[in-house]
């Protein structure tokens, strides 16, 4: 049987679903610290058991995003902070090719931020 963290995944329509499942490689290819987690009934991942980012989908648009925790404290002129104090989004176009480059960028960004804290 699945866990509710895979099972996220297989629930979605294609092609969020086949970069929902892209995201999380490019996410766990980071670092090999970076664990996953179901919380707040979302993907989440860890670094040492704090939580790094998560995974989810506009509810006005239903395109997928990754919600990077410690957001305020980076700075990318594509994270947006909207009404959240703590957390950035980066959104994703489903149906484009990823930036994969880009991605990775400000994910290390904020994993060098997260372990920098002395966890």
């Amino acid at each position: 049987m699945l866990s509710d963290f895979d099972q996220y995944f297989q629930y979605q329509t294609e092609p969020t679903k086949s970069c929902l499942l892209a995201l999380k490689d490019i996410i766990l290819s980071i670092d090999s610290k970076i664990t996953t987690a179901w919380k707040y009934r979302m993907p989440f991942f860890c670094v040492k058991g704090k939580m790094f980012c998560y995974l989810w989908k506009d509810k006005i648009t239903h395109e997928p995003y990754i919600g990077i925790v410690n957001g305020n404290k980076l700075d990318h002129p594509l994270l947006e902070k909207g009404d959240r104090s703590r957390m950035k989004i980066l959104r994703i176009n489903p149906s484009g090719d990823l930036p994969v480059e880009t991605i990775r960028t400000i994910l290390v960004q904020a994993f060098n931020y997260q372990t920098e804290r002395k966890l």
